[in-house]
């Protein structure tokens, strides 16, 4: 019978951590990862701690994330996107279906709830996922190629 181990993964360069000519990573799988709230450099591990916490580092790979500057991006992106969609849904319903205001007042405040709820995380792992990506606010400063 033969033993089998598992390892770490083999590979010492991850094609995310390839740096791209302008010294930046790719971008779409960093995007990615971050929506799915996985660390942009590995997707293995996961970046929030709670509920909106970044970790300080990747438990899978040991990435540093505390490098974020992610503020307030997320909730606006948040706002942005949930006001986009429940603001004309809202205005064809009451239009289309003219139901009882306070039925109208609970679904949609609900759902706006809801949506904002699931958004807020996964673009703050896509925000911290973008800077780490471009190299940001101190991420990557010590594995940047050299200008020279």
């Amino acid at each position: 019978m033969t033993e089998t181990h598992i390892d770490a993964p083999t590979e010492s360069v991850r094609p995310s951590q390839t740096p791209q000519a302008d010294g930046t990573r790719e971008l779409r799988p960093a995007l990615l990862r971050g929506w799915k709230r996985r660390c942009p450099a590995c997707g293995g591990g996961p970046m929030l701690k709670s509920y909106l916490k970044v970790r300080d580092e990747c438990p899978v790979c040991g990435e540093d994330l505390h490098h974020h500057r992610a503020d307030d991006g997320p909730a606006y992106l948040t706002i942005l996107v949930v006001g986009h969609l429940m603001a004309p849904l809202l205005g064809w319903v009451f239009v289309e279906f003219r139901p009882d205001p306070l039925t109208l007042i609970a679904i949609f405040a609900t759902g706006t709830v809801a949506l904002s709820l699931y958004l807020l995380p996964r673009f703050k792992g896509m925000i911290v996922a973008f800077q780490w990506a471009k190299r940001m606010h101190g991420f990557g400063e010590t594995d940047a190629p050299d200008k020279d």
